[in-house]
């Protein structure tokens, strides 16, 4: 089975809108914990607009399943992630105004300095995973850096699939292949929803997670969290 990480970021934006400590984010990761998810996931930004550092040192204390933090590793988030020490960070080349992820690494062009962060974290007992497009030679590359696992960026399928082209699949699924021929693991993220989750899963060979936040959290507010979270669960059975 397919693991589900669930992004807890727009949680946190949505407390941080009114201010206090409401929704209670810890209260929040302690319930999708408890629904069957088997992975909490944060990505703080350098303005701490949704998910703040502290908020990745307090949720340390209830995260008991797989604890995943993402980010550009620019040195306060190396810093943090060396003093929580998460289950997997996930190296993401955002741009420090980004709304979200647009993009993933050139692995050929950032390959030392990726290399050196990612020895650095495996020296502290972090798994590591670097956020790529579906293209051969990124992955090829991603290797070459010593990574753990690759995360395939999905925002281009979950476009292809609204529109109805199902072919919008096929560099994912080569990619995967490459990747388990590489001896590399799967994580996948980025516009991944209920509606195409399970042909997703279904078409990419060795998936191990996927990291599902912006989409999972808008349908819950129809359908409910505990219900949106075993949904998931069973489409990727």
């Amino acid at each position: 089975m397919t693991k589900l990480s669930v992004n807890i970021n727009k949680i946190a934006t949505l407390r941080n809108a009114r201010g206090g400590n409401v929704p209670d984010l810890l209260k929040v990761a302690t319930d999708i914990q408890k629904f069957g998810a088997q992975g909490i996931t944060i990505h703080p930004r350098p303005d701490e607009r949704h998910i703040r550092y502290q908020d990745a040192r307090d949720l340390i204390q209830v995260v008991h399943t797989e604890y995943n933090i993402e980010g550009n590793p620019q040195h306060n988030f190396i810093d943090l992630v060396l003093e929580c020490k998460p289950t997997q960070v996930t190296l993401v080349p955002d741009a420090i105004g980004a709304i979200t992820s647009n993009s993933g690494w050139d692995t050929k062009k950032n390959q030392a300095y990726l290399t050196e962060v990612i020895q650095e974290f495996q020296r502290n007992g972090i798994r590591t995973s670097i956020f790529v497009d579906p293209i051969l030679e990124m992955i090829e590359g991603a290797k070459a850096t010593g990574t753990d696992r690759i995360e395939l960026y999905t925002e281009a399928f979950a476009h292809e699939f609204a529109l109805g082209n199902l072919k919008g699949i096929e560099p994912y699924t080569n990619a995967a292949v490459f990747a388990n021929e590489l001896h590399l693991g799967i994580n996948a993220g980025h516009d991944l929803s209920l509606d195409n989750i399970q042909f997703f899963k279904e078409n990419i060979p060795g998936l191990l997670e996927v990291s599902i936040g912006h989409a999972l959290i808008c349908e819950s507010l129809y359908l409910g969290l505990d219900n949106v979270v075993n949904m998931y669960l069973q489409k990727l059975q």
